[in-house]
């Protein structure tokens, strides 16, 4: 018995007449002998001839066309006549017949079993073929990867793109085998790997970097130069004007600097501030010795005027009242850590009056001698094995606030990061709830912690480094924005004793309205208030009527801002960031800048930078210069994108030319602070002294960056920048006569200018404006 579903046999040589089919088979009806083997099976299909014999014992074989009258015919094997027939063994079977192991007719493009069934029928590829396609999209896939490759390398950090350039020439060593093409110079992307190495702060940074960085590469063990400098991050105008450097050397020459070039090689190199010089300690002093009490009035006040508003880690009434029982009764003997807080007050004073009035200013005693003084009174020998006190995180912050005012960045960094060590010991970096401590001496602690914590984000962003503190582990409360001397007052006293109506009048005067040049009215919504006692609402409404434009206002506002600056380091130039999408990096930018905007739409006209109060001038320049330099923070790695654009990558969009045009308008914008003819006494008398070279360089480096790399000469705003740069140069110069800091500065910016800019002529410029 056969099996109903296996083909019968089927001879193309025996087919039988039409008239065998006609009751059960129409559909073979029309097929005619004379077309075989070529035969058809409808007027659609086309059937390919399978070549057939039949075996004659007799006689000769012979082919289906020419069949003798004795040629054997097959009988089918199956009874039924609607069966097709087959004889004979085919190439191929579709895999259909081959999955369900039938016997295949080997028709093309459909077999007769898949015709009769109405299914698709389809043949698998042979062995070579099968060969032949996989080697074909292996190749395919390999020009993928190679493409992708080529793309992504110019991201990548140099250790990475080399190994990449290594693997893609040995692979590839025409640079054709994948992509067809007969060229003898390799991609564009592969000259940039010696780029990559050049074109970042001690050649850390890869070329094309969005302003963060993730690894080091340099030795900063290596001498004491690079020691005292250390590492320096890409937050740093250090670290910009070094990359500039470095990318105008390679445009200028062409390649690369050797290797072993240790001093081109070191960002340090570009550095301008004076860490590589000793700070003097005298031995031979006394300790117990004090100037007079002129000198010390003197010291004093210049202190009280001059830093601590923008710096109030000293309690000024207590402090005064110590101060005058000290010189008022001889035979007093304080601490040795509060008489350093004296000595420091002193030097710190010493350095300011020396240069607002003239050489020495009338002071006879040396800072020098103060800062020794300080340091064997509290930092030498085993002093930091102490435990610390409040006193002694003041002393730590005042050392660390005199070195960076005689240009000791690198040091004063450390001795910072030790003085908030110290204050995190001491619980400031929190909100405090004990019953033991006046609530007068609870805000002078939180203005201790924010002292310390606007001089950490100064010099982080001086040296590029990351801050010392942590966000997540600070609950202290903003500064009220009242005066020391308003301490006594109720209505202050019971704003700084009530959590609550505190927490509520620091929301209402987040959303401030100023509507005249000595008044605020912060608006206080109806919701806030609905939960708040009557007595809470009372005490904020009082401390409203109160409030006036002062120091501590400015000094609020000032921690707001650097607040934001914090934010925009910590977003823009942590070391992931290096790796994450520029979409994301460009929507951080945006809103970095919202914020911003929105800060400076809250200022109170009395600190306007332009048209504020003349009684704040010191207090709006240091605005005005943090604010303009924060812009360039938050600006600056769109203009570094677009001065690392590699090539192949893509463009930098619209967002980011805008935020790049932005960044070099804030730098000119800072500039314009300055008066036209440069004059150091006006930096003391009324700018933040302590760190103006930093904002002066800071603006300088963006308008140097744009100039020499991406202006176009000839045009309004390549004159412009001219003009721009030219002032900033006769600054640094004039600045550079009695500051070894801005001597450095200035011949670092000399040189560079010098060699790349030859249409700024520095001598007729500052021969012509000396004049």
């Amino acid at each position: 018995m056969t099996d109903p579903n296996r083909p019968p046999f089927f001879s193309y040589g025996s087919y039988p007449s039409s008239s065998d089919f006609q009751e059960n088979e129409p559909a073979y009806s029309d097929w005619t002998s004379s077309q075989f083997p070529q035969a058809r099976f409808g007027p659609q299909i086309n059937y390919e001839p399978i070549p057939s014999y039949v075996e004659n014992p007799a006689g000769p074989r012979v082919g289906t066309g020419e069949r003798s009258v004795n040629s054997k015919v097959a009988i089918p094997r199956s009874a039924n006549p609607s069966s097709w027939t087959s004889s004979g063994r085919v190439s191929r079977a579709c895999e259909n017949c081959r999955e369900q192991k039938a016997k295949c007719s080997g028709h093309r493009p459909t077999c007769q079993r898949c015709q009769e069934s109405g299914i698709r029928c389809s043949y698998g590829d042979r062995k070579r073929e099968k060969m032949a396609k996989q080697l074909s999209e292996l190749t395919n896939q390999v020009q993928v990867y190679e493409a992708l490759l080529r793309d992504i390398y110019p991201k990548l950090e140099p250790q990475s793109a080399q190994y990449v350039e290594q693997i893609l020439n040995e692979q590839n060593p025409d640079n054709d085998q994948f992509s067809g093409q007969q060229t003898a110079t390799p991609s564009p992307a592969l000259k940039l790997s010696d780029a990559a190495r050049v074109s970042s702060p001690a050649a850390t940074t890869p070329v094309f970097s969005l302003g963060a960085l993730d690894y080091t590469s340099e030795d900063f063990n290596r001498d004491e130069r690079i020691q005292a400098m250390g590492f320096v991050g890409e937050h740093s105008e250090i670290a910009w004007i070094y990359r500039l450097k470095r990318l105008l050397e390679q445009i200028s020459v062409g390649t690369v600097g050797p290797r072993d070039d240790s001093d081109r090689q070191s960002v340090a190199s570009a550095n301008f501030f004076l860490d590589d010089s000793d700070i003097t300690v005298l031995d031979d002093i006394d300790l117990s010795q004090r100037p007079s009490q002129t000198v010390a009035d003197q010291l004093v006040d210049e202190y009280f005027q001059v830093v601590h508003p923008s710096f109030p880690i000293v309690g000024k009434l207590v402090f005064l009242r110590q101060y005058r029982s000290f010189y008022s009764s001889p035979h007093v003997r304080p601490g040795k850590r509060w008489l350093a807080v004296l000595n420091l007050v002193f030097a710190i004073g010493a350095r300011c009056s020396r240069y607002s009035q003239g050489t020495n200013g009338g002071v006879t005693d040396d800072e020098t001698l103060y800062f020794s003084r300080a340091w064997r009174l509290s930092m030498s020998d085993i002093a930091l094995l102490d435990h610390p006190n409040l006193q002694q995180v003041q002393v730590e912050g005042l050392t660390s606030f005199y070195l960076l005012s005689v240009g000791q960045v690198n040091r004063s960094w450390r001795i910072c990061g030790i003085s908030l060590r110290s204050a995190v010991t001491m619980g400031l970096n929190l909100r405090s709830e004990s019953n033991t401590i006046a609530h007068v001496s609870k805000e002078t602690r939180y203005r201790v912690w924010w002292s310390l914590f606007m001089l950490d984000i100064s010099l982080c962003v001086m040296t590029g480094r990351p801050p010392s503190s942590s966000d997540e582990f600070r609950t202290t409360p903003p500064p009220v924005p009242f005066k020391e001397e308003d301490f006594s007052d109720d209505r202050v006293v019971q704003l700084i004793a009530d959590h609550e109506a505190r927490g509520l009048f620091m929301e209402a005067l987040g959303k401030a309205t100023a509507t005249a040049e000595t008044a605020l009215t912060p608006e206080m919504s109806d919701h806030n208030l609905f939960n708040a006692n009557r007595e809470c609402e009372q005490i904020v409404s009082n401390a409203i009527e109160s409030l006036t434009p002062n120091i501590s206002l400015y000094f609020l506002h000032n921690v707001e801002l650097g607040l934001i600056l914090r934010e925009a380091v910590d977003t823009l130039y942590a070391p992931g960031v290096a790796r994450k999408p520029w979409r994301d990096i460009e929507l951080a930018v945006a809103a970095l800048n919202s914020k911003a905007d929105v800060w400076l739409s809250r200022l109170p006209p009395a600190f306007h930078f332009e048209t504020g109060a003349r009684v704040f001038e010191r207090q709006r320049l240091n605005l005005a210069f943090r604010f303009y330099s924060t812009k360039i923070i938050i600006a600056q790695p769109c203009l570094s994108r677009l001065t690392r654009q590699a090539p192949a990558s893509e463009p930098p969009g619209v967002a980011c030319e805008t935020m790049a045009t932005l960044c070099v308008d804030f730098a000119g914008q800072m500039l314009d602070l300055l008066p036209t003819i440069p004059e150091p006494s006006w930096v003391y008398r009324v700018s933040p002294w302590w760190c103006f070279l930093h904002y002066l360089m800071q603006s300088t480096t963006v308008l140097l960056t744009q100039l020499l790399l991406l202006s176009e000469a000839g045009t309004v705003r390549h004159n412009r920048l001219l003009e721009q740069v030219s002032k900033a140069t006769r600054w640094l110069s004039k600045m550079s006569t009695n500051d070894p800091s801005s001597a450095r500065a200035w011949l670092v910016c000399k040189d560079l200018i010098s060699q790349h800019a030859p249409d700024l002529d520095l001598g007729a410029f500052l021969e012509h404006h000396s004049n």
